[in-house]
């Protein structure tokens, strides 16, 4: 972990020119985390993918108090 704290810059670097595929970081002689480079390919939008595509009634849980009671708690 010393390691990696003090030469990050150059570990970003090997991964970033492609010299190394994935870096393993270990504490204590244990893995604990994985440098590996990011994808080129851009992060796509999944938050609201389906609005617009169909409606949700105002009472679709309104005959099923258990339902509720999952998703609000205990103000159900």
């Amino acid at each position: 972990m010393l390691e990696a704290k003090s030469s990050l810059s150059r570990l970003v670097d090997a991964i970033e020119q492609g010299r190394e595929r994935e870096i393993i970081i270990a504490r204590n002689g244990r893995p604990a985390a994985k440098l590996v480079p990011l994808g080129n390919t851009p992060a796509v939008k999944r938050i609201g993918i389906a609005k617009g595509k169909f409606e949700v009634p105002d009472t679709i849980d309104a005959h099923n108090k258990d339902v509720a009671h999952l998703f609000l708690g205990d103000l159900a």
